[in-house]
């Protein structure tokens, strides 16, 4: 216990998840070779380190610090399946050395590895509610988490025919079968469902969401009184389809009466945003360097310009939604960027208006060239006529004082 407590102590400091499978006991042909409290001594460790046990924990970022305990009934080992905490940062080459002992599961997934469809299915309902929060905040999106969900039951009912057959599964199969229940995925399809009712209910829409939710109610309703005119006759499918009818007819009201959203902003905006402030005196240094050499010290600064733009651009690909199209996802990025120039000129006029404050004009001097008469006409700065200066009184008598004093 105290090697898996040195283990996992600290975090890992990696970016992505890991896997990392304790065999701890096996079927009765190879129970002898295994003690039988290994299980309890791993998963009690862990328990004492903060770390849950998440029997629908799955390899992203988002299941760190769970574990689970899995019956390999293909290879008739029973493991403890850890997933650690990450720190998010990579430690090179030194990360091997850190995992003598422990077994990294290889198994290959039948769903791609680190795809939404994995992450919908391996995540237990909070991990999953907590990311459809952040990974699906649209209608739309929402809409097609649904979609995935529905994929991944069907998969899962193929493989219940294929046990119900006597066909032996695959690592990968047995994996996902031990991993994913039908009930599971059916909790989280009646969540979402709930969210998009609620969005739709309290106007939470964008322009284009809004105008397909009409189209779709109006081709409904539509629908519904081409049946109604047709079962006229049968009162009881009359009725029905009379109160189905009512309903559409309220949600179209409902969309009609309601205000289209902006689309969120992007999920690492503030981020972004920070980068565009360091970005701007390089941009403003390098139009002012046009048409002359840069100097050895501007050459370095202007350097991190071209890294910023990749930084930019790779928050704005990480902002993306799990299931958002690429128009939307312009929209919002558009958006951003557009946000971000009003900001920058809106800043730019003010300074521009402050260095101009306190300007104070001057009229322009007047030259006398050499030999030109005077227009003043004796006239003073005022056009007044210049006072005639008078000799200061007593100046003669210091006058005489000064020549007796040379006569002697």
């Amino acid at each position: 216990t105290s090697n898996i407590e040195g283990a996992f102590a600290e975090p890992f400091p990696l970016k992505e998840m890991i896997r990392i499978t304790f065999i701890t006991g096996a079927g009765k042909l190879a129970r002898q070779k295994y003690d039988d409290g290994a299980a309890k001594a791993v998963t009690s460790t862990l328990r004492k380190l903060g770390y849950e046990d998440d029997s629908s924990a799955s390899c992203v970022n988002e299941c760190g610090g769970t574990f689970k305990l899995q019956h390999d009934t293909g290879k008739n080992l029973k493991t403890v399946v850890v997933f650690p905490n990450i720190s998010g940062e990579d430690d090179g080459d030194n990360v091997t050395g850190d995992m003598n002992g422990m077994k990294i599961s290889e198994t290959a997934s039948l769903l791609p590895e680190g795809s939404p469809e994995q992450v919908i299915a391996m995540s237990s309902k909070a991990v999953f509610e907590r990311m459809l929060t952040s990974k699906c905040p649209t209608w739309s999106q929402k809409k097609g988490c649904l979609a995935a969900i529905e994929d991944v039951k069907k998969l899962v009912e193929e493989l219940d025919a294929k046990l119900l057959s006597g066909t032996p599964f695959t690592d990968a199969e047995q994996d996902m079968y031990d991993s994913v229940s039908v009930a599971s995925l059916d909790e989280k399809e009646a969540y979402v469902k709930s969210q998009m009712h609620s969005q739709v209910e309290n106007g939470n829409l964008t322009k284009q969401e809004r105008e397909m939710l009409l189209i779709q109610v109006s081709e409904k309703i539509e629908a519904l009184n081409k049946e109604i005119a047709e079962f006229s006759d049968k009162p009881k499918k009359l009725e029905k389809l009379t109160t189905m009818k009512k309903k559409a007819t309220e949600r179209q009201s409902l969309l009609e009466d309601t205000t289209p959203k902006a689309p969120p902003r992007l999920r690492h905006e503030a981020e972004i945003q920070k980068l565009r402030v360091e970005l701007s005196p390089l941009l403003q240094l390098e139009e002012g360097a046009k048409g002359r050499l840069l100097s050895v010290k501007e050459t370095q600064t202007l350097a991190r310009k071209d890294e910023i733009l990749e930084e930019i651009e790779e928050l704005e690909n990480s902002s993306r939604g799990w299931f958002e199209d690429d128009e939307a996802f312009e929209v919002r990025v558009a958006a951003s960027r557009a946000a971000a120039a009003a900001k920058a000129k809106q800043k730019s006029g003010k300074k521009s208006v402050s260095t101009g404050t306190g300007y104070k004009a001057t009229s322009a001097s007047k030259w006398v060239v050499p030999g030109a008469q005077k227009k003043t006409g004796g006239t003073g700065a005022w056009g007044k006529p210049a006072a005639k200066k008078k000799p200061a009184k007593g100046g003669n008598v210091f006058a005489a004082m000064m020549m007796d004093s040379d006569s002697d």
